[in-house]
């Protein structure tokens, strides 16, 4: 049996290629990255030399898939004109070099329709989406564009599972396209992962919305916030209101055996990486 996929978010700096070995460290075999900084516009493209690296000592430690989370200004249904064409080009910018490094997967927050409604946020975050990986060839290429659930905070598409469902149906057909789901963002949008049987209900509506294979990602943070409260506040696993069982239970769900776990739990101290991901090792194995 192939060993899970377990890592977490860590940091690129001196290269990306440093971030294979941070993962490492971590006691992670797979692991998520941003590509530049994800509160500015502009980013330098990857260096051949360092994706040559990050390569070759993904291949040396066995470590994949990669995941990068595209910038948080990008959002791609805005009622903003000048913010959708500066988020078109960024997005662009994020799959050339996911592309350069040989991740699998960018993982994408649609974006927020406030000002518009739903249906116009939707067709303008295809529309954008279609728009920025226009002439891009992707024969051949091990690689999706994921789409996140959000916390269901007002306006911000993605928030329900219908409306994840409704995105990615739109971009089949013009992009490699799946799932990316937040356990924090599920429970604080109100679904509830927690209970044994408001987790089998939660996973009956995955089922009919965007389907269990098309769920390639599993970002697996526990909550500081309530249960529906619609407030995105990340946890170190099995600390929040989320708890232990609950990520016990769903890295033991053979519906989800194919995910990549990846924790994007706090650094509130020197060697927390490695704490959360030895805890959903723990859990995994237990």
């Amino acid at each position: 049996m192939a060993m899970k996929r377990i890592g977490v978010h860590v940091g690129t700096a001196g290269g990306c290629w440093t971030a294979v070995n941070r993962a490492v460290e971590a006691g992670a075999n797979t692991f998520q990255i941003f590509s530049s900084s994800p509160r500015a516009w502009r980013a330098a493209a990857v260096k051949p030399a360092d994706a040559k690296k990050m390569r070759e000592l993904r291949a040396e430690f066995g470590v994949g898939p990669v995941a990068i989370h595209a910038s948080y200004l990008i959002n791609l249904c805005s009622q903003t004109e000048a913010v959708r064409v500066n988020s078109v080009a960024a997005f662009r910018g994020e799959v050339e070099r996911a592309l350069a490094l040989g991740a699998e997967y960018l993982v994408l927050h649609p974006g927020s329709w406030k000002g518009l409604t739903r249906e116009e946020g939707l067709r303008l975050a295809a529309e954008s989406i279609e728009r920025a990986i226009a002439g891009i060839d992707f024969a051949g290429k091990d690689f999706r564009i994921l789409i996140e659930n959000t916390a269901g905070a007002e306006f911000s598409l993605g928030g329900k599972l219908e409306q994840v469902a409704e995105l990615v149906e739109c971009l089949r057909g013009c992009a490699p396209v799946g799932v990316c789901l937040d356990t924090c963002h599920v429970h604080v949008a109100g679904y509830d992962i927690v209970s044994e049987d408001g987790y089998i209900e939660t996973m009956k509506l995955v089922e009919a919305t965007v389907g269990f294979d098309a769920v390639k990602v599993w970002h697996c943070n526990d909550a500081k916030a309530p249960f529906g409260s619609k407030l995105d506040r990340h946890e170190h696993i099995g600390e929040g209101t989320i708890g232990a069982a609950a990520f016990r239970r769903l890295l033991h769900d053979e519906r989800f055996a194919h995910c990549a776990f990846i924790a994007e739990t706090p650094v509130d101290a020197p060697g927390d990486e490695a704490r959360n991901v030895g805890v959903l090792r723990t859990l995994s194995a237990g």
